[in-house]
């Protein structure tokens, strides 16, 4: 996995340049800062120490992420076709590679209580293809990263999907530290520090027992998107090491570094790979006050010196 490019905090991931400010069940932390031109990344500008996020806008830098349908059925499989328009208004057809894809898609529902990694199958005429499972009505917001083979930088694009049905809102999901799917257990330590970056550091045991044999997975023994509730606010995260690296174990303890652009509650999905099977768990996890801004230079040290 390329961790130079992950730390812009899975997470742009996936996922959020994913173009409004949204409820999710409810409405966390202060308001982010608006959006100005020239971004990094084309995602939401940050002020001095925060970080930037993707997946709030449909277009950036002449790219957009153009769906063909917005509108599919609840209650069963869905097929996903879309395409990434480059400047030119053409279908993009080269993409550089990342954490082993031309482009990771990400689907969650604004409550964030349903988180979809899909892998799209690309033609050659630039047309992506995925199948994806829709349970509940609802309003959903479909993530695209991506780097296209033109540009040096990486950009999430996001764009609005909807589940028709009956739709009852959900609260945010609330977790401890300590969260359990399919007979795995996994415990959470560290925090999300607005305007600085932090450790999260995921132990995997099953049976009471450490996991010491991970799979890789997309180049590395685990791949973590974070979600801003309130807007899905994509942050990119890097993980600490990878496999192959001479020292990074494949489990107990999987880790990651991640800014919080703001205060607020967020949503952190975990996918893990063992024994051939991805998992993934759900934690929510909530950032504090910001980072204390660095004192101003003395202007006069120059002259102590």
């Amino acid at each position: 996995m390329n961790t130079a490019r992950k730390v812009t905090a899975f997470a742009t991931g996936l996922a959020a340049a994913f173009t409004a400010a949204y409820g999710v069940g409810h409405a966390v932390g202060p308001a982010p800062a608006p959006a100005r031109p020239h971004a990094a990344h084309g995602e939401e500008t940050a002020a001095p120490g925060d970080h930037p996020v993707g997946g709030l806008q449909i277009a950036d830098r002449g790219y957009t992420l153009s769906l063909d349908r917005t509108v599919v059925p609840a209650g069963g499989p869905a097929e996903l076709r879309f395409r990434v328009l480059a400047p030119d208004g053409n279908p993009l057809t080269a993409y550089r590679p990342a954490h082993e894809k031309e482009l990771h898609l990400i689907v969650a529902n604004r409550d964030l209580t349903d988180f979809q990694h899909l892998h799209p199958v690309r033609a050659a005429d630039g047309t992506w293809t995925a199948p994806a499972a829709l349970a509940a009505a609802g309003d959903y917001r479909v993530f695209a990263d991506f780097t296209p083979a033109a540009e040096a930088e990486p950009l999430t694009l996001g764009a609005d999907l909807h589940a028709a049905g009956d739709y009852r809102p959900a609260a945010l999901p609330r977790t401890g530290r300590t969260v359990t799917v399919d007979g795995y257990t996994l415990t959470l330590t560290g925090d999300l520090v607005p305007g600085r970056p932090g450790r999260l550091a995921f132990t995997v045991s099953r049976d009471g027992r450490p996991v010491t044999d991970l799979d890789p997975y997309l180049a590395a023994y685990g791949h973590l998107v974070v979600l801003r509730a309130g807007d899905l606010g994509y942050l990119h995260v890097h993980p600490d090491g990878e496999p192959g690296d001479g020292t990074t174990a494949p489990g107990p303890e999987v880790d990651f570094t991640a800014t919080a652009p703001s205060p607020g509650d967020y949503r952190l999905f975990l996918d893990f790979r063992h024994q051939g099977t991805v998992r993934t768990a759900a934690f929510t996890l909530t950032a504090g006050a910001a980072a204390a801004p660095r004192p101003a230079a003395d202007p006069t040290a120059a002259h102590h010196h």
